[in-house]
């Protein structure tokens, strides 16, 4: 009985008033709120909006197991953000997140107290949304563009300054009275905190006769670099609308809208519920080193790949800086392939370690990575991508303590000289990893702890004005608590944020001749990957390009970008970005997921990116910061299926245009989930490990593929020929050769039919298959369970 009645008070605590008289208006106006956590990766959907009815927010959401979220609007106003607070329960501008574990289908309902309290209760799937209201304008719905189709707009993609571009819509029926072509420019800083269009021009665009409908065009010339957005407001008989971008969500990037086909609705009061499509506009010099297409890289996390020196490895209770870590000693694992220590959290059980994070090390080191040259260059890599190996106390290395050493654990200075000669000589590249956003709170530069000589800028905790490097940072000396006397980035207090504004450290990081930047180049390093890159101010990294390729043309620039990169490949900034949309998408396609949705985020950055950074990308599948593919592919559930989806995500990337990036033991079949167990020690076998053979032997031939065919690498990237829930068909060309790569993500074969976009007879396989016959310009073709095929033009 009791039972019965909670389930009844839950119910109720959840439905919607039903009379108009106890409706009140939205406490918080406007403002559309959403649910954003690991579901989502953070990010504000139209699948988990609120609505306000009456009383509440409410939200139906079907979910499964815990997660972690916020409820926050799209910009994260502090007003308008909802963190975990006391009790678990929402508090405006709390930092921790709010967590729930769910079982299917439910209801969400937020509520607001007049004291500016919230509450949140979570209980059966009660809530019915309001309908959308239906569109019945035919003039309006019948009015069509496409970004990507010649008829509607040219030339394609992103274009270099000065270019004028034409636009075209048309309908079918009669009644579309006037159409104009709105051109904004965007702007955006930050982790996309800031994001918003100003209006540039309203163009009135030309009718012209369509068949029983209307046309009409306009052309604009982009004379600047930047990002712009465009969208066409639409006028009929019934009212005024908004032909404007689709609804696909891109991830991990704010903007939704996969560009290609048009969407109309009415036109929105607010201008900022606009979709607008993207338009790219670099500089006409805008080059990149023509060797990054034909990269693979192996990205290596130092500290876990290879003990190549055991003398120089942390120990707990030693005399040497390597053996501390802030206050606090290391811990050092016993054997090579024991799992990375986890602590334990507020109210979990942890693994026996101590309570301190990122403090217990391997012993690996640049002599065990110059140590397996040669096994590295056996699997056809010909770049090195390194995380930070500069002095630092962390196992991690990104809380830099001196940005010119070597990390005493990883070797010195010389070893690095030679890990660049030794690589060159087998004709790899090696891009070393930094962060110019902050330090840590263990060095020279801040030396919290007291561990280095007097004169960083928070002595022993105190600050200290008469620093050199007082100056680097901002502080805040009426706060008592010490973690609050400086901004720590993103709020971790081991990792004092720079400022960036700072002259002395402008010069430290990059204008001296002894400069950070130029020091490495100069001692062998092929180019930078920089860390956190949208939280420093673009005018640096326009300063900071300049003097990298001042010192060395040929280097690569490279960021750690997560979103939609576009700002960054204007020409004044990168040349390339870890790929993070190419890896979700990829490996949500190996796991199962669509094709169309795939297709759609590549599809997104095949028309934004400019053709020289696209064919640069660093296309990933694993990271140091996310879980392993072949965790996400599910290795906890049945390994030899997920092994199986990681070869068709390794095919897809290394058959499509980019840099592909094998994190260092995926080719093994190294797994783990989240930090720190995507940071597990590569499995040796001389090291007790168990390392996959046959898994390895797969990649081999796939990085031969991708060389072995300079299209694979060179080929310029079509429109899909063929897309579905499993298929997916692409085409390359170089001159007159093409190349056809087909991917199927379903256990069984599946046989596509498909229209050439060129003249052929037949198609050799590249992979040593029976050719394949073409037939009235039209290929029937059998893709083999969760794998792929390249046919090649003879």
């Amino acid at each position: 009985m009791f039972k019965t009645l909670a389930l009844c008070a839950a119910l109720l605590s959840l439905a919607p008033a039903a009379r108009a008289a106890e409706c009140k208006p939205a406490p918080l106006g406007d403002a559309v709120l959403y649910l954003r956590g690991n579901l989502n990766n953070w990010a504000a959907q139209n699948g988990q909006t609120f609505e306000y009815r009456c009383d509440a927010y409410y939200l139906n959401l079907e979910a499964k197991g815990p997660q972690a979220f916020k409820i926050a609007d799209e910009d994260w106003t502090p007003r308008l953000t909802f963190g975990g607070g006391a009790q678990g329960q929402p508090e405006r501008g709390a930092a921790g997140n709010l967590t729930r574990d769910f079982h299917g289908k439910h209801t969400l309902r937020l509520s607001l107290a007049t004291d500016g309290s919230a509450r949140l209760a979570v209980g059966p799937q009660t809530f019915k949304p309001t309908p959308a209201r239906p569109l019945t304008d035919r003039a309006a719905l019948t009015t069509h563009f496409d970004s990507r189709n010649d008829e509607f707009k040219t030339p394609f993609g992103a274009q270099p300054a000065g270019s004028e571009i034409s636009f075209s819509i048309g309908n079918d029926v009669p009644g579309l009275k006037r159409a104009t072509l709105v051109i904004e420019r965007r702007r955006m800083s930050g982790n996309q905190e800031q994001l918003d269009y100003e209006p540039l021009a309203r163009i009135d665009m030309t009718p012209h006769s369509r068949g029983l409908g209307v046309g009409f065009s306009a052309r604009y010339r982009f004379a600047e670099v930047g990002i712009y957005g465009y969208w066409f407001e639409l006028e009929t008989a019934e009212g005024r609308y908004a032909l404007q971008n689709n609804t696909d969500a891109i991830y991990w990037t704010r903007e939704k809208g996969s560009m290609g086909p048009a969407t109309v609705e009415r036109l929105p009061a607010d201008a900022r519920r606009i979709r607008r499509y993207r338009q790219t506009i670099h500089a006409p010099d805008f080059q990149v080193p023509d060797w990054a297409r034909d990269v693979v890289y192996y990205y290596v996390f130092p500290e876990r790949f290879r003990n190549g020196d055991k003398s120089n490895d942390p120990r707990p209770g030693g005399g040497r800086l390597q053996d501390r870590y802030q206050d606090h000693d290391v811990e050092r694992h016993a054997r090579w392939n024991e799992k990375p220590f986890k602590p334990a959290g507020p109210g979990q059980k942890g693994d026996g370690s101590d309570a301190v994070y990122n403090n217990d090390f391997f012993g690996g080191d640049l002599a065990g990575l110059i140590d397996k040259l040669d096994y590295i260059r056996s699997l056809g890599v010909n770049a090195i991508y390194m995380t930070p190996i500069f002095r630092a106390p962390s196992n991690h290395k990104y809380d830099t303590a001196d940005y010119k050493q070597i990390d005493p654990a990883f070797g010195t200075n010389d070893d690095f000289a030679r890990l660049c000669a030794e690589a060159a000589k087998r004709g790899i590249r090696v891009i070393p990893d930094t962060s110019l956003n902050h330090v840590g709170a263990d060095s020279p530069y801040f030396n919290r702890f007291g561990n280095y000589p007097s004169g960083g800028a928070f002595d022993g905790g105190k600050i200290n004005p008469a620093s050199p490097y007082y100056g680097w940072f901002k502080f805040k000396p009426d706060e008592k608590d010490p973690d609050k006397q400086y901004q720590g980035w993103v709020g971790v207090s081991d990792l004092p944020e720079i400022d960036k504004a700072s002259p002395s450290f402008r010069a430290y990081a990059y204008r001296d001749e002894d400069s950070v930047t130029r020091l490495w180049l100069d001692r062998g390093a092929s180019g930078w990957r920089m860390d956190v890159a949208p939280w420093v101010p673009d005018d640096f990294w326009r300063e900071w390009r300049q003097v990298v390729k001042a010192t060395k043309p040929d280097a690569l620039t490279i960021a750690e970008t997560w979103f939609d990169a576009s700002k960054y490949f204007l020409g004044d900034m990168f040349d390339s970005t870890m790929n993070y949309i190419f890896r979700n998408a990829v490996l949500d396609y190996a796991a199962g997921k669509s094709g169309r949705t795939m297709a759609a985020n590549l599809e997104l950055m095949r028309e934004a990116y400019p053709p020289q950074a696209f064919s640069a990308l660093m296309n990933l599948l694993s990271t140091h910061d996310q879980p392993r593919a072949l965790h996400h592919l599910g290795e906890d559930r049945d390994l030899a299926l997920a092994k199986q989806r990681l070869r068709l995500a390794v095919f897809f990337q290394m058959t499509y245009p980019g840099a592909p990036a094998i994190y260092y033991g995926d080719e093994v079949g190294l797994g783990g989930g989240e930090d720190p167990f995507n940071r597990a020690p590569y499995p040796w076998a001389d090291e007790g490990g168990q390392p996959d053979a046959a898994l390895l032997a797969d990649f081999k031939r796939l990085t031969r593929l991708r060389h072995d065919q300079p299209m694979l690498r060179h080929g310029r990237l079509g429109p899909p020929l063929h897309v579905d829930d499993h298929v997916v068909v692409l085409a390359r060309q170089d001159g007159d050769r093409w190349a056809i790569t087909a991917t199927n993500n379903s256990p069984q074969a599946r046989t596509v039919k498909f229209a050439l976009p060129m003249p052929a007879e037949r198609l050799l396989d590249a992979l040593g298959g029976p050719a394949v016959a073409v037939q009235d310009g039209e290929v029937l073709l059998t893709v083999s369970p969760l794998f792929g095929r390249v046919l090649l033009t003879p």
